[in-house]
């Protein structure tokens, strides 16, 4: 298998090149095009259960197995929201990918949803994130472009623009100065991570592009204004 990726950082798609007979696993919605004679299989990978625990992880119940049948092929990837795309190779251990980010992957790499505990949820990354392990190739992406850090005692992020990060690191969430900047800097929270690793972070954060186009929304005044109007827009800052 081999991937390159084009058109980054802001509309990336990759390009992945198989041999005959060999297989990609890619996220539901995610094929641009592709050869005539590729072959797809669409099912809960590993079960019901382990598929009710990917959506949780904000995956899709069901993906998708692309086979170059016979000869080999051409597969163009990208997913949904506009931004990065980047390509890994596991060597065998574990890498944490925040919810929404898996895009591909060989059939060398297993996923897992991991409980993040109730921290992760308050970040506004939710309660699992995906876990990813195994051998092979792994294709995530982000929402604008992708920065990586190489962490090497303490670093500090918010939490909205995590993307990925190695076993390596250990991570806290915690609230940006006292109770008047947790609701009014516009900053959220911050997750501190520390350990020895690499970190992948997002040059743009959702929940802030969604509060940049709330302005221009054709919404009803009596819903953008008064008491919950501002209260959601205050929630709205930190997702």
């Amino acid at each position: 298998m081999q991937i390159n990726i084009t058109s980054a950082p802001d509309y990336a798609m990759a390009e992945v090149s198989l041999t005959a007979d060999e297989k990609v696993v890619v996220e539901a919605g995610s094929m641009v095009a592709m050869s005539p004679h590729m072959q797809i299989e669409t099912k809960a990978r590993g079960g019901v259960l382990s598929s009710a625990k990917r959506m949780l992880g904000g995956e899709s119940f069901f993906i998708n197995t692309y086979t170059s049948a016979g000869n080999p092929g051409l597969i163009y990837i990208a997913p949904g929201p506009p931004g990065d795309l980047r390509h890994l190779q596991l060597p065998g251990g574990d890498f944490y990918i925040q919810s929404g980010s898996y895009v591909a992957s060989s059939s060398g790499v297993q996923l897992d949803t991991k409980w993040g505990g109730a921290k992760t949820f308050f970040g506004g990354e939710g309660l699992f994130i995906l876990k990813a392990s195994g051998q092979g190739d792994l294709i995530f992406g982000s929402f604008g472009a992708i920065h990586e850090v190489d962490v090497d005692g303490n670093y500090s992020v918010d939490t909205g623009h995590i993307v990925a990060f190695d076993a390596g690191l250990t991570f806290n969430i915690r609230k940006v100065g006292g109770l008047k900047s947790l609701f009014l800097s516009g900053e959220g929270l911050i997750c501190d991570f520390s350990g020895k690793g690499k970190l992948y972070i997002q040059t743009r954060k959702p929940g802030s592009f969604v509060h940049w186009l709330t302005p221009f929304r054709p919404v009803k005044q009596e819903s953008a204004g008064g008491p919950l109007g501002i209260i959601y827009n205050i929630i709205r800052r930190f997702i």
